[in-house]
């Protein structure tokens, strides 16, 4: 059986890759990364979706990016921003998925596996240079030349299959696979119960997708937060 390792947050997008590379006959193994992230609920999400889904094997990987900082995320120095911003937001974190789609790549390469899938998005996003189809192809590139497997023709494929798709459209191809997003946290500040703050930009992304699918949102939200 063909094999994949898929890049798990706990968020909509990356439970919906999941989902659609099970459909496509890989046997999926998943991997997420407590990487100093504002909380530790969507790790908790993504263990929980990754055996729903019938994932082969879960691994989380501990990096520190908070000993770089620079992002909002990762950075105490900066608060998560409530208000739409133009150009790169506060919000990207400093190589991320080069960080994230390398050890994966690694994984993989032990797994022999034929394809890594990664729910980067260009359409309904925060304009985050690493999720763009341009950064993909390269990585893909990257991953060919880079590895063993590579070298000796074994070929990986890099897929970002919602790259080109709207939120909606995602959230309704994850509905007719069966994904629970009510299991999802896609906040950027989530309390420790996973309940989401209603005004991040994640949360709007999310919001509106929802929305413009005609389809209610399962989001569970903080006491008192009233989604914008």
């Amino acid at each position: 059986m063909k094999r994949a390792v898929i890049l798990l947050s706990g968020g909509l997008d990356s439970v919906t890759v999941l989902a659609m590379a099970k459909q496509q006959g890989f046997a999926c193994y998943t991997l997420s990364f407590n990487y100093g992230q504002r909380h530790n609920a969507e790790l908790i999400a993504a263990a929980t979706l990754s055996q729903q889904h019938g994932a082969v094997e879960h691994k989380v990987i501990d990096i520190d990016l908070r000993a770089i900082g620079g992002s909002a995320l990762t950075d105490d120095k900066f608060d998560v921003p409530e208000q739409h911003q133009d150009g790169i937001p506060i919000t990207y974190v400093p190589a991320r998925n080069t960080v994230f789609l390398s050890i994966a790549l690694g994984w993989a390469e032990v797994l022999s596996a034929q394809a890594i899938f990664v729910g980067v998005n260009a359409v309904d996003y925060s304009g985050y240079p690493d999720c763009r189809p341009e950064f993909v192809a390269a990585f893909e590139q990257l991953a060919n030349l880079a590895t063993k497997a590579g070298v000796e023709g074994q070929k990986l494929t890099v897929h970002a299959p919602l790259i080109k798709m709207t939120k909606a459209q995602i959230i309704q191809q994850g509905i007719k696979l069966g994904v629970d997003y009510a299991q999802t946290i896609s906040c950027y500040q989530a309390d420790t119960e996973g309940r989401a703050c209603g005004i991040c930009d994640s949360c709007r992304f999310r919001q509106q997708g929802f929305e413009q699918a005609g389809i209610a949102d399962p989001t569970r939200y903080q006491p008192g937060v009233s989604p914008k």
